[in-house]
């Protein structure tokens, strides 16, 4: 042991002065990471409104996302960096959802935004429209109109593949673009308000919903709440509130009519909304309008025909399952169709027939994976949108951890007509042993194409004959798509399978939301089975990489004129194996229909 006063004693050396000390202290109290500017500060605060109360919703980010980008045409930087400030979300939150999704654009320091965007759609029913032809000669043709502001993008499936080639200018969506329509529509100011009407879509059962070709419309008549409530709306859901109709009843009747889900998953509907109602509450309601499906369209038509219908069989599922708040997921693309619905909306809550749930609508931000169920649900809760892994499922653990009742749009829009009607009235339509209605979304190379509200069970050679007007002159079907992209494809010889849940299983496909894409001879099932893996690829979540990397050399492999059909096979095992959603379970459907039906194309 060392003593003091001893040659051994340790001495104190002095590591810094005082004034060093303190200097280190406070360059170690700064904060680290790039701070909000305060210019940035006002202009967030400006564009996503005060501070309410109880502070920022961390779910309302994807909300102020967007409405910085509607304003700056792009998120800057900055403005990321001050909304994370603002709404105490770390950064790294912010910018991992601002890049998810297509529809936001980071603009780095001075970075300038485009001055406008058009966007072709490039989905299967524009391609075979000129959708290429039109991307090829958009460009030039601005160059020359002096246009230089302007920038041509494609874009996958915008919802309105009945009148391809689609495109949208900025916000404004035009129907069958051609290039002059499109300069036409950067000069010119948007269309006047859309009429008004009544659209009762029972009458349309057998019949074509939408018109000719001739009569298209971007913006149809709607029937508006006045107009609604003039013809018995919104009776059905005052009866329910107010003691004098049974839920049980209105269950049954759904029970009754075998209604299933209609955005492709076909779960009966009223079993579904027993299982939530039993779940302890509270219970909330999360609907599904993103309809990102290609070949899809059919919620978009009825929505900007009659929103109340829809809004009422929300009502009706919201009180007999006991929900306190519902969220409305729409699709960012139906532009026309969100400004519709939060008019209507806002008309139906100034003025309510009957005490009502509080009713959130949110807003997409271009991102197929958030029509499954569990991506949409991380979206309204302001994340990315990547599926869950189940169990547990959404009726027991959904939407901010509670029971959630998850619907597709098209699945509530007929809820009044059912229970009005009866269950037998729905029932009672159905061919070749089906029952009910389905309403088919037609797109492809016939006369008339469009939503077509048909029985269930009907064939795609009675579909052409019966409601399309035929194949177009000079065509003959060649393949057709039962379910969108993700259904499969079958050839012209197997034409008489009734169209339907659980009846295209057996032969590798499924109906999904009854998007029938069809093809003549004139096109090749190969180049289709192509289009939609580039879809999926450009699609994918990323989240697994059974999907993430097998859509991506799914796509590369696809485009070889003879198939490595030994690799592919592999992909598509590990695809339908492995991954974690529909999306990759789904991706190689087409792969595998093409080898067995298609083979003459591929080797």
């Amino acid at each position: 042991m060392t003593h003091p006063g001893t040659q051994n004693e340790i001495q104190a050396i002095p590591l810094a002065t005082p004034d060093q000390l303190r200097e280190r202290i406070r360059r170690k109290s700064k904060l680290k990471g790039r701070q909000p500017e305060a210019d940035a500060l006002q202009e967030v605060r400006e564009l996503i409104g005060p501070k309410p109360d109880g502070g920022w919703r961390r779910d309302l980010l994807i909300e102020h996302l967007h409405r910085l980008n509607d304003a700056c045409l792009g998120l800057r930087d900055r403005h990321l960096v001050a909304l994370a400030s603002l709404t105490n979300i770390p950064m790294a939150e912010v910018y991992e959802v601002a890049t998810f999704y297509h529809h936001f654009e980071i603009l780095r320091g001075d970075e300038q935004a485009p001055g406008l965007t058009v966007r072709v759609c490039d989905g299967l029913a524009c391609e075979l429209a000129g959708a290429q032809d039109l991307l090829t000669r958009l460009p030039a043709l601005l160059g020359a109109a002096g246009r230089e502001d302007v920038r041509v993008i494609s874009a996958p499936c915008i919802g309105r593949c009945e009148q391809a080639p689609a495109a949208a200018v900025h916000q404004r969506a035009l129907a069958m673009a051609t290039p002059d329509e499109i300069l036409r529509a950067l000069e010119s100011p948007p269309p006047p308000a859309r009429e008004t009407g009544h659209f009762v879509p029972a009458t349309f059962a057998g019949k074509s919903v939408t018109p000719s070709l001739d009569a298209v419309q971007t913006l149809p008549p709607f029937t508006d709440y006045a107009t609604y409530r003039a013809n018995g709306g919104y009776a059905l859901a005052a009866a329910l509130v107010n003691g004098e109709q049974e839920a049980e009843a209105v269950i049954q009747a759904m029970e009754d009519s075998g209604l299933r889900g209609l955005g492709g998953a076909g779960f009966p509907a009223g079993r579904k909304w027993r299982i939530v109602r039993e779940q302890p509450a509270p219970r909330l309601m999360a609907v599904n309008i993103d309809e990102g499906e290609p070949g899809t369209f059919k919620d978009r038509v009825y929505l900007e025909r009659d929103p109340h219908r829809f809004l009422e069989g929300l009502l009706i599922a919201a009180q007999v399952v006991g929900t306190e708040a519902c969220y409305v997921y729409l699709r960012d693309e139906y532009h026309d169709c969100r400004a519709l619905l939060q008019a209507e909306l806002a008309r139906l809550q100034a003025d309510p027939p009957c005490e009502l749930p509080r009713i959130e609508l949110r807003r997409g931000a271009g991102a197929y994976i958030c029509g499954e169920e569990s991506a949409m649900i991380e979206s309204i809760e302001g994340k990315r949108g990547e599926p869950r892994m189940r169990p547990p499922y959404i009726a027991q653990v959904g939407l901010f951890g509670r029971p959630t009742l998850e619907h597709n749009f098209e699945t509530l829009y007929w809820v009044r007509d059912i229970v009005e009607r009866g269950p037998d009235w729905f029932s009672g339509f159905g061919r070749h042993g089906r029952k009910g209605l389905r309403s088919f979304s037609v797109s492809g190379r016939v006369k008339q194409p469009g939503v077509k509200l048909a029985p269930a069970g009907i064939t795609v050679q009675e579909l052409i004959d019966e409601y399309c007007g035929g194949m177009l002159d000079g065509h003959q079907l060649y393949a057709y798509l039962p379910g969108g992209a993700s259904g499969g494809i079958l050839p012209a010889r197997m034409n008489d399978i009734p169209l339907d849940f659980d009846t295209l299983q057996p032969y590798g496909c499924f109906i999904g939301s009854a998007a029938v894409m069809v093809l003549s001879q004139h096109d090749k099932a190969r180049d289709a089975a192509r289009n939609v893996m580039r879809f999926f690829e450009h699609e994918s979540c990323g989240q697994c990489t059974p999907c993430r990397v097998g859509t991506a050399k799914a796509a590369a492999l696809m485009e070889a004129p003879v198939w490595d059909q030994a690799t592919l096979e592999d992909l598509a095992q590990v695809m339908g194996d492995a991954s974690i959603c529909g999306l990759g379970q789904a991706a190689p459907n087409p792969i595998r229909c093409i080898q067995k039906y298609f083979p003459q194309e591929i080797e």
